[in-house]
């Protein structure tokens, strides 16, 4: 006969728990849950976002109603524990229901603390802590215009940017001079205030609030210094209480909360206590990750796991306030025997803490960009060694070695902080359940499932897993999972808007996540320097690895270089500087590719710039979304059928067209006859040399799903194909969806949309002028050295 395991609370902590134990044993209990709320458990982390009219209740429960089914629970909703028999071994609720238990389980979470000044009773005071919480400040946001927010910490900055953009006036009240001064220091906490003050949230620091006033209904709030504010809706988010009435009336052994040891027993043997109402080592916690961690423990004991106990947890924050990108982690203050590290750059209003003790990081604060704070957060939890690392960097190449390169993440590195997920869990369950998108990870691996902070790396890591197959618009209707809107309207938006930044356009344009995620960073990037050419700097750090490192990263870490070569040309020299090159870094694998280039595989990441710096040669950007190469035969030179110099064609196509980003890779081809030995008819763009001109192909993919070019045109001279290339080109490129190869763009906007678009002379004319325009931007960018190393590649080809 099963043992019978009963729970008090249907919250994170306590659902998190049952979960585990049923992942490990789910034939071992009998399991009763008992909730106070009339809803399925769900993800409270999340309200914030409801609030902010990110998401809504229903797409915040973790598990639905069928959840309980499936899993054989018997789940008693909407009624409150009030008695803990502990001689009889039973529980009774307020609606007189009584439940028997061999092992019981207390997970009664936290109350919101309310002050108890006068009028704290009044309608329209509320604390932030429930759905019903969530909804009273929604409903009274539709009626009233005025709210002040009591506190200013994590929820109540949250709960202040949710009430705003419901349309109210707000005023944070606070009763310290800095926001959030448990999680940040005086430098970082007066870049918070000036930038939510920039978004019209009002402060009123050092307040001390006395009583709370109005007739029936709040109508504003005084404080000790004699000064009042009207309002209509009080917010009180100055901490929370633990719920441990229950266990102290029972006489379990209680101080803030219930205290237990280090597999979570309280004083009861038969009795366990997890979550912010349990007390460890003098510590009551109120943050989802050591919550989770502690079910995690808990779950391993009472099915006869080994474990090494609950140790305790080192405590993260990130704030979920559009346009405040915070991390903070560890220890803030330096003390006696502690160093910081500081970069505080006033131009972008970022600012960067790192705290040192003996060589280890022991505390982190970053404001303005937070791309760091997992990295270094792994570092502290770690108790890396720090020594061979460089302190601080100032003005080095965008996006060089910035944020984490999941790529050389090590598989114990932890991605998800609220869920413990490392990176190899989440690479673990790709492969072996086939997972492709980020809602099937979070599902089987509960990475994102809190506070959805690490949704961008968790796709990254899918990208990287998956190479070409991850498609994170899979799951989606909008542009990503940040939008509901569409690729076209994204695009007119920030023309008609005048957008020029990604950050604008996510925040100015409503996008769920603040900081993007590895579909729209990169597309935003492509989109703002498509549409400005002249004004947007190009975001490194929004582009994937293989760009960064100019290289193709391969299966076990390493990367492929891959130099330029025009046409498959080389000269003696260059390809003895390859031989030299690849035996000097011992590289285990030179190739001729398939587009006939020479590529260096299995090159360590260290090594990468080295070999770009001793090959004094043009990268083949065989990793880009842009022009790859252009295959062709030797044509006219040569071969006894070539009609037309093929070789020198496709030389000049490539030199024309390319370094320009496009939505997707492309490859082009020419062949210098009908006998196709360039294979260009499954090319983006294709060319055939016949004896009265060139025909024009477009639109063709030699992929996984092979689609044969469609015939665009036929002309007379290299200097019109050029020209058509560059319009075509930038045709894709104007219409294009980022991640969209040409074929499937082809057969989106139609075959006869793009013949009708460059059979008009004028529109040609103007489409490649935009290319032309966009092409110089770019060697600007690289510099003047790389127009004349071009011509003298060419001139070397051609006189050779």
């Amino acid at each position: 006969m099963k043992s019978h395991l009963v729970m008090i609370g249907n919250g994170m902590a306590g659902a998190r728990c049952i979960e585990e134990i049923i992942k490990r044993n789910p034939d071992l209990y009998d399991i009763t849950m008992i909730g106070n709320e009339p809803y399925p458990n769900y993800n409270r982390i999340a309200l914030s976002n409801v609030l902010q009219g990110k998401t809504t209740f229903n797409e915040i429960n973790i598990n639905d109603w069928d959840w309980y089914e499936a899993n054989q629970i018997r789940l008693i909703s909407n009624e409150h524990v009030t008695q803990i028999r502990r001689e009889e071994q039973q529980v009774i609720t307020d609606k007189g229901t009584t439940v028997s238990y061999d092992k019981l389980i207390i997970a009664t979470g936290s109350s919101a603390f309310i002050l108890p000044v006068p009028g704290h009773d009044l309608e329209g005071v509320v604390g932030f802590r429930t759905i019903d919480d969530t909804q009273a400040m929604m409903d009274a946001a539709r009626q009233y215009k005025k709210a002040v927010v009591i506190g200013g910490g994590l929820l109540g900055l949250e709960a202040a940017r949710g009430l705003l953009d419901r349309g109210m006036e707000v005023h944070v009240v606070h009763l310290l001079a800095d926001l959030m001064e448990v999680q940040l220091d005086h430098a970082a906490a007066a870049l918070l205030k000036r930038d939510l003050e920039k978004q019209g949230m009002k402060f009123l620091m050092e307040k001390k609030t006395t009583e709370i006033y109005g007739d029936g209904r709040v109508q504003g709030i005084r404080f000790e210094d004699g000064t009042s504010v009207e309002c209509d809706l009080v917010v009180m988010a100055v901490g929370i209480r633990p719920n441990a009435a229950i266990a102290r009336d029972s006489g379990l052994e209680v101080n803030r909360a219930i205290c237990v040891n280090d597999v979570l027993q309280t004083s009861d043997p038969a009795i366990y206590a997890v979550g912010e109402c349990a007390e460890h080592r003098g510590i009551a916690y109120g943050l989802v990750a050591p919550l989770y961690e502690q079910a995690i423990v808990l779950a391993d004991y009472l099915t006869g796991n080994p474990t090494p106990g609950y140790q305790g947890s080192i405590l993260s924050t990130q704030l979920k306030v559009a346009g405040c990108d915070l991390f903070s982690g560890g220890e803030i203050h330096p003390c006696e025997n502690t160093k910081a590290i500081v970069v505080q750059d006033e131009c972008l209003g970022t600012y960067k803490k790192v705290l040192v003790r003996d060589n280890k990081v022991v505390g982190v604060v970053l404001y303005g960009d937070a791309s760091d704070g997992t990295r270094l957060f792994n570092m502290l939890k770690k108790q890396s060694d720090i020594s061979e690392f460089t302190n601080a960097s100032v003005l080095h190449k965008a996006g060089e070695e910035s944020g984490l390169d999941v790529a050389a993440m090590s598989a114990d590195e932890t991605v998800c902080g609220c869920n413990g997920v490392t990176k190899g869990t989440i690479v673990g369950a790709i492969l072996e359940h086939g997972l492709t998108t980020f809602n099937e990870v979070k599902t089987i691996t509960k990475a994102g499932g809190s506070c959805g902070k690490c949704r961008g790396m968790v796709e990254a890591i899918l990208a990287h897993t998956l190479g070409d197959k991850f498609d994170a618009s899979a799951e989606v209707s909008g542009m990503c999972g940040c939008t509901s809107l569409s690729r076209d309207e994204v695009v007119a938006a920030i023309k008609e808007k005048g957008l020029h930044t990604p950050k604008e356009v996510r925040n100015v344009l409503g996008f769920k996540h603040e900081e993007g995620c590895s579909k729209c960073r990169p597309a935003l990037n492509y989109y703002l320097r498509m549409i400005r050419p002249d004004e947007y700097e190009d975001d490194k750090a929004s582009r994937f690895v293989n760009e960064r490192m100019e290289g193709n990263i391969q299966k076990d870490g390493t990367f492929s270089i891959i130099p330029r070569m025009y046409g498959g040309t080389t000269s003696p020299d260059d390809l003895i500087r390859i031989g030299e090159v690849a035996k000097k870094y011992n590289v285990p694998l030179v190739k001729i590719t398939g587009a006939s280039r020479v590529g260096l595989y299995g090159v360590k990441k260290e090594d990468v710039p080295k070999i770009w710096a001793d090959l004094e040669m043009r990268s083949g950007y065989a990793y880009s979304k842009s022009l790859r190469n252009v295959k062709s035969c030797v044509g006219s030179r040569f071969c006894r059928f070539g009609t037309q110099d093929s070789l020198g064609l496709g030389i000049r196509l490539e030199q024309e067209i390319e370094m320009v980003d496009t939505p997707h890779k492309m490859k082009m081809g020419v062949s210098g006859c009908p006998r196709n030995c360039a294979e260009v008819l499954t090319k983006d763009f294709g060319v055939v040399c016949v004896e009265n001109g060139y025909q024009l192909y477009i639109g063709g993919n030699g992929g996984t799903e092979v689609r044969q070019c469609d015939s665009l045109t036929t002309v007379t001279t290299e200097d019109e194909v050029l020209f058509m290339a560059k319009a075509y080109v930038q045709m894709y490129r104007e219409t294009g969806i980022y991640g969209e190869r040409t074929a499937a763009w082809v057969e989106r906007i139609g075959v006869d949309t793009v013949r009708r678009a460059l059979a008009d002379q004028e529109q040609v004319a103007s489409l490649a002028a935009r290319f032309e325009h966009a092409r110089d931007t770019y060697a600007e960018a690289w510099g003047e050295a790389l127009i004349d190393d071009q011509r003298k590649q060419l001139y070397t080809i051609e006189k050779r």
